[in-house]
């Protein structure tokens, strides 16, 4: 078993999912994470080691808040500044350091915090007989979970990448990871960058 490991080697069905590493969420923007640019290279070295196993969400706010349903109007409300009309169509970008990896890298855009709702996920990882994903970006307490949560229900085996996550709370940040360690430990395996590459290879 590779270190770190808790349920045997990485086998050639391996994904990384990346969350919402966007101009949305870095510096300059009503969403700003303060540590995006922290996770960064840890990122952008899992996306470089194999392009083409990588996936990309991208969240999408509607262009203003009258096209939003249900709860969503009453919070793009709130958040308008961070609508479509308001931020221009480069906020959903991927950050620069990133988007030179897609193509061959995908990406998956969704307008709430799971990508599960959007079928070209399902369908993606179906033809590509995925059994293992790897997660990172943003934020852990919220679509990193959401995206997490959807992972554990179709079974996948699922390992979060704890240097590449970011929050803009620190305290729900630490408290996820202690929730994901705890009481997922039999669904979700968490560590580090350098351990992933050591073990992550190509068949």
């Amino acid at each position: 078993m590779g270190e770190g490991l808790r349920y045997g080697a990485l086998g050639p069905n391996c994904v990384h999912i990346c969350v919402d590493m966007q101009r949305l969420f870095g510096p300059g923007y009503p969403w700003a994470v303060p540590w995006i640019t922290r996770i960064l290279p840890q990122v952008s070295a899992i996306c470089g080691h194999n392009p083409a196993r990588t996936v990309f969400t991208r969240f999408i706010p509607p262009a203003r808040p009258d096209d939003a349903r249900g709860a969503w109007r009453r919070y793009y409300d709130k958040w308008e500044a961070v609508t479509r009309d308001h931020t221009g169509s480069e906020a959903l970008d991927l950050l620069p350091e990133l988007s030179r990896y897609a193509p061959p890298a995908k990406i998956i855009d969704k307008s709430v915090y799971s990508p599960w709702l959007t079928p070209a996920l399902d369908q993606l990882l179906s033809l590509g007989q995925v059994d293992t994903i790897f997660l990172t970006g943003g934020e852990t307490d919220i679509c990193v979970l959401a995206t997490a949560l959807g992972a554990i229900d179709r079974g996948f085996r699922l390992i979060l990448i704890k240097d590449a996550l970011c929050s803009s709370s620190d305290r729900t940040h630490d408290e996820l990871m202690d929730l994901y360690a705890s009481r997922f430990d039999t669904q979700i395996e968490v560590f580090n960058t350098d351990i992933l590459l050591a073990n992550w290879r190509e068949f």
